[in-house]
């Protein structure tokens, strides 16, 4: 486990990228996020299942778009610590031209980034330093990276809690899916406050000093998908969208929501 810190990495507050990764099953965290994790799932158990619904729902919404839609380009915004199946694996498993541009400020992601610029010789990936929250300046750097003339697949998976305003982050898809061309797609999960259990272990986990994470109202993250054009099974719970056999066991229901939308 990476008990040693990398320059520019905090260590000493729990990080959301990292415990999310101990969720996972991955290495790259630090004895405070485990502590956290642990903490988490003391009070709210199923936050484990939601991190393999949502990583299980990427997976299958890219290979959708990859291979239904025939998407060859990929903008992951918030893209998290390198775990199995990445954008990047998936998308060029279906179509090995694909180009992948990840995006995200996390200095433990930034140190990774080499993990995951590993792109097939046919397609590629890419990284950018940026925030979410300046969805103007990813527009421009990412023009640089990937042909705005053909549908891009804007991927914002498990991030908008991040930031803490609703109208913030609509201003935030708006912006992102107003620069790209008819035909691009709109895929994301995002958790809600469904759950009294999951409110109270959120909670616990912002009083540490944490970035906080809000959970939306289910009709919220409705709303994320307002002026675009539903993919069926429309919003549902990550595990009803499109499922398949999943490989982390038995099928469980989850409170977070997920959908895929296409740009007219």
């Amino acid at each position: 486990m990476a008990d040693l810190p990398a320059d520019g990495i905090d260590t000493s507050v729990p990080n959301s990228a990292r415990i999310w990764n101990y969720w996972l099953g991955g290495k790259d965290n630090y004895p405070v996020d485990r502590e956290a994790g642990e903490q988490y799932v003391s009070v709210y158990p199923a936050i484990v299942d939601i991190a393999r619904a949502g990583r299980h729902f990427l997976a299958r919404s890219v290979r959708y778009l990859a291979g239904e839609v025939g998407v060859r380009q990929f903008l992951d915004v918030g893209t998290g610590l390198p775990t199995v199946d990445n954008t990047h694996e998936v998308a060029q498993r279906v179509a090995p031209e694909s180009r992948i541009v990840y995006v995200d400020n996390d200095p433990l992601v930034l140190s990774h980034a080499q993990a995951l610029l590993t792109g097939g010789s046919e397609g590629g990936t890419s990284f950018i330093d940026c925030d979410l929250r300046d969805p103007e300046r990813v527009l421009r750097i990412a023009r640089d990276e990937l042909d705005f003339d053909r549908p891009v697949a804007l991927l914002l998976m498990g991030v908008l809690g991040h930031v803490d305003e609703y109208e913030d982050v609509l201003h935030i898809i708006r912006t992102l899916m107003a620069g790209l061309p008819s035909g691009s797609h709109l895929a994301l999960y995002d958790d809600t406050d469904a759950d009294d259990a999951h409110n109270k272990a959120q909670q616990e986990y912002d009083d540490t000093g944490a970035v906080p994470y809000r959970l939306r109202r289910p009709d919220e993250i409705v709303g994320y998908f307002a002026g675009l054009e539903l993919v069926e099974p429309g919003v549902v719970a990550c595990e009803r969208w499109r499922p398949e056999p999943n490989p982390f066991g038995e099928t469980v229901s989850t409170s977070t929501l997920c959908g895929v939308a296409r740009k007219a």
